[in-house]
């Protein structure tokens, strides 16, 4: 079953330098102009927008978003947990996927092997925050065994950049 948080598995679109370079960009600053990016790409206005409009409908640029302060916004305890279901069955790793994408605190949630089924990373403003959440997302679920939880005491590095030349 696809993860209805994944665009479709579906041919690698072939990608050439401009391309590449267009990439490189927009992850540095999606909030360019197209005048900027062409600018900085060294492309025609038009050849940039024709670009960034296929990368997007290949689904090679999956979205364009504001990264927020979370500290500036009071949200300041970010935890990574490990869950283990009681039953691993498709239908049951499936399930325990779903109940994530509604979770607010829930920023990242990845089914993992070997270890737990899952690691989640959530982002909240506090402890009495955090418990809640364990309570509301994991232990009141009847398939989740084990719940394990560090806490970031510092964030040496925090990037969404993928390298698009490896």
């Amino acid at each position: 079953m696809q993860n209805p948080t994944q665009p479709p598995v579906s041919p690698q679109p072939e990608l050439d330098d401009l391309d590449l370079r267009i990439l490189e960009q927009l992850q540095v600053d999606s909030s360019l102009t197209n005048q900027d990016l062409a600018a900085r790409v060294h492309a025609s206005p038009p050849t940039c927008l024709r670009r960034v409009r296929r990368l997007v409908d290949e689904g090679v640029i999956a979205r364009q978003v504001a990264i927020l302060a979370a500290e500036k916004l009071g949200s300041t305890l970010t935890a990574i947990v490990e869950i283990t279901l009681d039953v691993q069955a498709a239908e049951s790793l499936d399930a325990f996927e779903q109940s994530m994408l509604t979770e607010p605190a829930v920023l990242q949630c990845y089914r993992v092997s070997p270890g737990p089924d899952f690691v989640v990373i959530a982002q909240v403003k506090d402890m009495p925050a955090y418990h809640a959440l364990v309570h509301r997302a994991f232990t009141a679920q009847a398939n989740v065994r084990n719940v394990r939880t560090f806490f970031s005491v510092h964030r040496a590095k925090f990037e969404t950049r993928i390298d698009v030349r490896a």
